[in-house]
C-alpha cells in the first residue's frame, strides 16, 4: 500500500510504497477514506516530541471503512463506515490516563495510508451527517476540545466562555462545541481575519492577543468577565485570565506552545479560581463528544483538502500557521 513514512528528525514525510498491516485478533482492518493534520505531527517531523521512533506512519485522525475482520470481532462491522478514536488505552473514566496511554500515529502506525489496523473498540460509527473529510478533522481536536469544556470546566448553557487562539484545531472545535451548547463565546487569535471567521461561526466577539492592553479591551467588548476560560498556549500572557476570569471561575489548559507562566496567587484564591490541566480525554468521553456532534448536527471547519500523495506540501501548509480549521488528506 501506499503510505506517508517519516523516517528522520528534521525532515518530512515522504509518500511511498510499504506494506500493508496485518490484523490480530480483536482487531479490524479500515481504508482510510481521510486523515486530519495536527500540530502533533509537525512536532514529531522536527524531533519536538518524546519517544520518537522510526520509521513510522503518522496520522491520529482519521476515517474510512472497515474491510476485513480479525477474529471475535462481531461481523455486523464490516463495511461499517466509521471514525477512529486515536487514543489508545484509556477506556474507562478516571481523573488521569493510565500509564500506558499513547496516541494513534506514534508509537503505533497511523492514518496517513491507505490502510490502518486497530482494535475494534477504538472505532466508531461515522456520523451519518458528516463526510468522511469532516469526521477526520474531529478526533483528536474533538476529544481534547470535549474533555476541557464538559468533563474538566463543566461548562453549562448561558456561561460566558473565552477561547484563545482559535485558529487552533482544539481551540476551534471548543469554540464550535460551546456555541452548540449555547454559551456566549469569545475568542482571541493573532489573525483579524481568524476572529471574523470565528464571529461568522457564532462567537459574539474577540480581540488580537498581539495588541496592547487586549485583555482590557476584550473585557469591554464583553461586558464583564469570564466564567471559563479555555487555553493552549500558557507563555507571559496567562496571567491576563485571572483578571479576566469571574469570581469562581474556572480556567483549563491543554498546550504551551508559547512556553511557561506565572500566575498571582493572591487573585487564585481571593477570586477563588479553579484552574485545570487536561489532555486527551477516554473513550467514554469520545462516545459522549460524538453524541454531541450527533446531537446538534455540528460540522467540522475544515480549511483545505489535499490528496494524500501530496501530503509532504500539506505538512509544510500548516507549518506556516495560516490555516483556520482542519487540514485534511485523502486517498
Amino acid at each position: 500500500m501506499k503510505a506517508l513514512l517519516f523516517e528522520t528528525p528534521g525532515e518530512n514525510v515522504s509518500y511511498q510504497e510499504v506494506n500493508k498491516p496485518e490484523i490480530s485478533a480483536g482487531q479490524v482492518l479500515v481504508k482510510i477514506q481521510a486523515a486530519a493534520l495536527n500540530h502533533r505531527d509537525i512536532y514529531i517531523t522536527q524531533g519536538m516530541y518524546p519517544g520518537i521512533v522510526t520509521p513510522i506512519i503518522l496520522g491520529s485522525d482519521g476515517s474510512g471503512d472497515i474491510v476485513e475482520l480479525g477474529k471475535d470481532v462481531d461481523p455486523n462491522w464490516l463495511n461499517q463506515a466509521v471514525i477512529i478514536n486515536p487514543g489508545i488505552g484509556w477506556d474507562t473514566g478516571g481523573l488521569v490516563q493510565p500509564k500506558n496511554y499513547r496516541i494513534l500515529g506514534m508509537p503505533e502506525n497511523g492514518c496517513f495510508a491507505e490502510y490502518v489496523a486497530i482494535d475494534v473498540k477504538q472505532v466508531h460509527p461515522k456520523p451519518a451527517h458528516l463526510s468522511y473529510q469532516q469526521a477526520a478533522g474531529m478526533p483528536l481536536a474533538g476529544l481534547t476540545a470535549y474533555r476541557a469544556l464538559f468533563s474538566r470546566a463543566n461548562i453549562k448553557k448561558g456561561e460566558r466562555i473565552l477561547i484563545s487562539g482559535v485558529g487552533g484545531g482544539v481551540a476551534l472545535t471548543a469554540c464550535q462545541f460551546a456555541i452548540a451548547l449555547g454559551a456566549e463565546v469569545f475568542v482571541t487569535s493573532g489573525s483579524e481575519t481568524k476572529i471574523e471567521k470565528a464571529k461568522a461561526l457564532g462567537a459574539k466577539g474577540g480581540v488580537n492577543y498581539k495588541e496592547d492592553g487586549w485583555h482590557k479591551n476584550l473585557k469591554a467588548i464583553a461586558g464583564g468577565d469570564f466564567d471559563v476560560i479555555i487555553d493552549s498556549a500558557g507563555g507571559d500572557g496567562f496571567k491576563y485570565f485571572l483578571d479576566l476570569a469571574n469570581m469562581g471561575g474556572r480556567i483549563v489548559f491543554y498546550g504551551g506552545t508559547r512556553g511557561n507562566f506565572k500566575v498571582n496567587p493572591q487573585k487564585m484564591f481571593w477570586k477563588q479560581l479553579s484552574m485545570y490541566g487536561s489532555t486527551m480525554g477516554n473513550n467514554e468521553e469520545f462516545t459522549k463528544m460524538l453524541a454531541f456532534i450527533n446531537n446538534t448536527n455540528m460540522i467540522p471547519v475544515v480549511d483545505s483538502l489535499w490528496e494524500m500523495k501530496n501530503g509532504a506540501d500539506a505538512f509544510e501548509y500548516m507549518n506556516q500557521g495560516k490555516q483556520f480549521g482542519k487540514i485534511v488528506l485523502y486517498n
